[in-house]
Parts: C-alpha cells; sequence; structure tokens
C-alpha cells in the first residue's frame, strides 16, 4: 500500500485523515506542531509509541531527504540534491544574507517552459510537487543552520510555480501557518514565467507574495527567442496581469532581467523602461549563468553597467542580482543534471 503524506493536511484535515485512531484533540495539534518542525514519527516524544508505530506503517512524516549537499567556499551558500519517496529528485539553494536566511524552493521535478537559458527545462517536467515535498525542502534546509532557521522563501528553483497552481498555494498557506513554521507572507517571492491567467487568479488568492516576473526581454521578438510562453501570451498582456497583481495586493512587481548577448544593448534598455514607466516595480539584473548544453551567452561587464545605466536614467528602479555559489553550481538545474547523468 502507498502510505499517504500527512504533512500537506491543515490540523482539521489530519484529524478527519485520522478519525479511525479517536484521537483526543490536543494530540492531533502535537502532531501537526512535530510534522512541521521536521520531525520523523519515532521523534515524537509526547505521543504513545504504539501510535507512532501504527502511523509510520501507514504515512510518510517527510518525504524530502537530502541526497547530497554542496558548500560554496566563496560566500557559504549551500546546494542540496534532494531525495523524493518515488525516486525523483529536485534542487534547493541555502543563502544567508546579513538580514538571515533564504531558501531557493522547487516547485516541479523539471520544468516544461523550456526557456532556453535554464537547466532545469533540459529533461521536460517529470511531474508536480505535492505541497508536502514543498514543505520538506524548507525542513531539510532547517537541519543545516545552527544559528537560526529559514526566514524567506523564494519560489525560483525547478518548475513553474503557477504551473502547480494548487499545490503552492497550499503550500504557502501552510508555511505560514501560526501552529507550523509561521513564516510571514511577505517574505515569499514567487517567479512565473508569465502565465496570464493563474496570474490574475493568483491576485485574488490573498497571498500577498512579492511577485516576480520572469521578463527578460523589452519586446515581443526577443522574448520569443529566449521563452515559448512569449507564444502563448504577448508582453503586454503579461504587463497588465502585473499591474491587476500590483492593484489586488497592494505589492510591487521584480521584474527578472537575464542579460545576454541579445537582450542587453542600451535601446532595449531604452525600450523597457518605456513600458515599465509608471508602474509600481523595479528591475533585477542577472548576469547570465551559461549552461553548457546551451548556446546562449551572458552580456560582458560593459553591457551590464549600460542597461543599468540607462534604465537609471529613466528613473525605473534597478540592481544587480548578488551572483552566490558560482562555485557549486548554484544555477538552477545544474547539480539535478549532473546526478542523473551520472546514474
Amino acid at each position: 500500500m502507498d502510505k499517504k503524506e500527512l504533512l500537506g493536511l491543515f490540523p482539521e484535515e489530519l484529524g478527519a485523515e485520522l478519525a479511525e485512531y479517536k484521537l483526543p484533540a490536543f494530540h492531533v495539534k502535537q502532531l501537526f506542531t512535530w510534522l512541521h518542525r521536521g520531525a520523523a514519527f519515532d521523534q515524537m516524544t509526547n505521543l504513545p509509541k504504539a501510535l507512532r508505530e501504527q502511523l509510520a506503517e501507514r504515512y510518510i512524516d517527510q518525504p524530502v531527504t537530502i541526497l547530497e549537499k554542496r558548500v560554496s567556499q566563496l560566500d557559504g551558500t549551500v546546494k542540496m540534491l534532494y531525495a523524493l519517496p518515488d525516486g525523483n529528485c529536485i534542487e534547493g539553494v541555502l543563502m544567508r544574507y546579513h538580514h538571515g536566511y533564504t531558501l531557493c524552493v522547487s516547485t516541479q521535478v523539471g520544468c516544461r517552459m523550456g526557456c532556453v537559458f535554464c537547466a532545469s527545462t533540459l529533461n521536460g517536467c517529470v511531474r508536480n510537487l505535492t505541497p508536502a515535498e514543498l514543505l520538506g525542502q524548507v525542513h531539510c534546509a532547517n537541519t543545516l543552520i545552527e544559528d537560526g532557521h529559514v526566514g524567506n522563501i523564494v519560489l525560483m528553483g525547478s518548475g513553474e510555480p503557477l504551473d502547480n497552481y494548487d499545490s503552492v498555494c497550499r503550500f504557502l498557506r501552510l508555511v505560514s501557518h501560526q501552529e507550523g513554521l509561521g513564516i510571514g507572507i511577505r517574505h515569499i517571492s514567487l517567479s512565473t514565467c508569465g502565465l496570464v491567467p493563474q496570474m490574475k487568479r493568483f491576485a485574488e488568492e490573498g497571498l500577498p507574495v512579492t511577485l516576480s516576473l520572469s521578463l527578460h526581454a523589452p519586446n515581443d521578438a526577443i522574448r520569443r527567442q529566449l521563452m515559448p510562453v512569449a507564444n502563448a501570451y504577448k508582453m503586454e498582456d503579461v504587463l497588465e496581469a502585473c499591474r491587476y497583481y500590483i492593484e489586488k495586493t497592494g505589492r510591487r512587481v521584480i521584474f527578472e532581467y537575464a542579460l545576454n548577448e541579445i537582450n542587453s544593448k542600451p535601446e532595449h534598455a531604452a525600450e523597457l523602461a518605456s513600458r515599465l514607466r509608471g508602474m509600481q516595480c523595479h528591475v533585477n539584473v542577472i548576469p547570465l549563468n551559461a549552461v553548457e548544453e546551451k548556446t546562449l551567452r551572458g552580456a560582458d561587464e560593459a553591457a551590464i553597467t549600460r542597461f543599468m545605466q540607462e534604465l537609471e536614467k529613466r528613473h525605473i528602479s534597478v540592481t544587480r542580482r548578488r551572483e552566490m555559489g558560482d562555485d557549486i553550481e548554484g544555477a538552477c538545474g545544474q547539480l539535478r543534471r549532473h546526478y542523473l547523468e551520472e546514474q
């Protein structure tokens, strides 16, 4: 019999799932708390031993384990390869900043969006991750932290979060649950390549995370060269969905822009500024991490500087993303790709 996951259930759902055990309400609450501390059944010492043994026979406590980790000698960033119960693997990146620890979380095994600069999409999308598997990544990362815990989450790992819509929304509500990890929604960022219907739907969820839009181009022609999703949704429709999100949540939108050989000229910056003018937004310039299986190359330092100057001259808020974990294949999808090749 396939074991069920308990980690993806809210307290009332947990009680209903375990109704046959006739557990008192305080035991259900204790179980929920233990699960969301990342505990295994045998560590839940204030629950009856017989109950823990019964649960272990039928249920999964923590569905994610660390298969491999690499620690950057440059900045202490930790790249993790996680193992899932069905034998699949995914990646995560734990970064330390002055304000605390940030974890980059994957939402799918692989990705089907096909962006030309990303290694995550090379083998397509195998499947969506469950809410429990999303939470499990946070619990694994917390075991590596001696002086605190994960305080910020970016849904920017492998996969398109809004392509796994229901699981991601449930994860956001669970990870911010006050009897669980209690990570504030405003400490979470979600990155999308621009699935317009899902963006508009998400604006109505009452989950005001920071929305990051993978834009990477100033116009449709260039965006279609980089991102297949641009064939489905025009740039103006994507930007209109961003405006709708801003209106509904009051949060500014972050535009991710990976500078490469085809999108980094000063005239591209000027065109981008004209499209974003008047919007409550910020541009996050990203020096492109080269992927050996891809031919696209990043912009040089001079081009990066010129591009940012052009945006600043036109009063567009812009910063350069800090590069972390360069010596441990920090770019999304690379570690998993090499692991699969070795296997």
